[in-house]
């Protein structure tokens, strides 16, 4: 049995082997052996949603092997490659991608299977780019679906449950240029009260919070730079104070803010890919998706929990995604607020409040991040993601016997 632990340490993999193949071949034949096998990418997800009872099959040993298609405005990437490296050989040839996440060390199966997303009032999450995917079925046979089946709306959210995907093909568009710029100690009710205003003030904002103070700490905004124009910066907004941060940065960690403009690949995800993410790892994390009508009730009702939540609390980040029509993502078919949590590393702490929060969060009928823990059950989900239903049994054609099935998918999804 392997012991080998997820990024943040709060979960041991209870595979019996982790296989470490280098080309989609040795994927196919790995897949046809194994009875049960999932994939495991980068370790990033805080729940069980990657293991299984049987093989682990990842996808590191893979080479990048970046395909730029110019005509298409597509890039195919191998699986297992992590965000930052895709950006980076992106930005060098002058292209770039509509959105990313906060860190990119994910890869981009891993991230796009889980519903991972960035910010911005009209980007949708990852997986909404995707055109592309080649993954390998249950019998080893390598299987390429694009945007003419009708399947890859259940399969850019596919939980890693119709295959190993080996390769994804993401649309891109011309490189561009990002400036951030922080504002701090707005009031949380000069925030509320304008909330749609805020979240659209930029191409990409990030919220970042504690619902027991009162004020935002941080607003973050990525502001897309057309044609070398940049706007004035104003020294005060929504009530906070621009933050000259540049004699804080860590260069080992955050990408450069302090309203420096910078090309989109060093300006969207907060950290760099040659540092340490977020608080290294040492942390857990949760996330809920409201739909926007109802973001600034939901914030209250977590304003509310300030006391219980704080003691526990690094940091919340609140963003914005675009409705989407892929079956599994939390955006499906609704504008949503995304509200997460960075917690300490408390674990009976955090899974105690769990049920707290999104018992204060029913109301509103939030999403949950697949890869972040949550208290839900199959009865909530099924009913919070109206094509569930037919995911299942979609999957079940491609995996008649289960073989990519788990324990995770068996909780939240009811039995293969």
């Amino acid at each position: 049995m392997s012991t080998t632990t997820n990024w943040a340490g709060n979960l041991a993999y209870g595979a019996e082997a982790i296989l470490q193949p280098t080309t989609a071949a040795e994927v196919q034949e790995l897949v046809a052996r194994w009875p049960r096998v999932r994939a495991l990418g980068t370790r990033h997800s805080f729940t069980d949603i990657a293991d299984t009872p049987g093989a682990l099959v990842s996808l590191a040993g893979l080479d990048p092997d970046i395909r730029i298609d110019a005509a298409s405005m597509t890039v195919s990437v191998t699986g297992g490659t992590s965000f930052g490296i895709l950006i980076d050989e992106l930005q060098r040839h002058g292209f770039a991608l509509h959105n990313t996440g906060s860190l990119p060390h994910i890869s981009v199966a891993g991230a796009t299977a889980t519903g991972t997303h960035g910010s911005g009032d009209g980007n949708g999450i990852l997986s909404t780019a995707i055109a592309e995917v080649e993954l390998v079925t249950a019998d080893g046979t390598l299987v390429r679906v694009d945007r003419s089946s009708d399947d890859l709306p259940a399969l850019a959210v596919g939980l890693g449950a119709f295959g190993i995907i080996t390769r994804v093909s993401l649309d891109i568009q011309p490189s561009y240029v990002v400036r951030q710029d922080v504002y701090r100690f707005a009031p949380w009710e000069t925030v509320l009260a304008q909330l749609d205003e805020v979240m659209a003030s930029a191409y990409s904002v990030s919220l970042l919070a504690d619902f027991a103070s009162p004020t935002v700490a941080q607003i973050w905004l990525k502001t897309r730079l057309a044609d070398g124009a940049e706007p004035p910066l104003a020294s005060a907004l929504f009530g906070g104070s621009w933050y000259d941060d540049a004699d804080e940065l860590n260069p080992e960690n955050v990408n450069p803010r302090a309203s420096v403009p910078g090309p989109w690949s060093e300006r969207m995800p907060h950290f760099r890919l040659d540092g340490q993410p977020s608080n290294g790892g040492d942390e857990l994390q949760s996330e809920y998706y409201v739909a926007r009508e109802h973001g600034v009730e939901a914030l209250q009702a977590l304003r509310t929990l300030g006391a219980q939540i704080s003691p526990h609390l690094l940091i919340s980040e609140i963003r914005t995604a675009a409705a989407d029509a892929l079956w599994m993502s939390p955006a499906y078919e609704r504008d949503v607020l995304c509200i997460g949590f960075t917690w300490a590393k408390h674990p009976a702490e955090v899974a105690a409040l769990l049920p707290i929060i999104e018992e204060a969060l029913a109301p509103f009928a939030p999403r949950q991040h697949w890869g972040k823990l949550f208290h839900y059950g199959a009865d909530v989900i099924r009913e919070r993601f109206p094509r569930s239903t037919e995911f299942v049994a979609l999957q079940r054609e491609y995996d008649p016997h289960g073989k990519f099935w788990n324990p995770f998918l068996e909780r939240t999804l009811g039995p293969h």
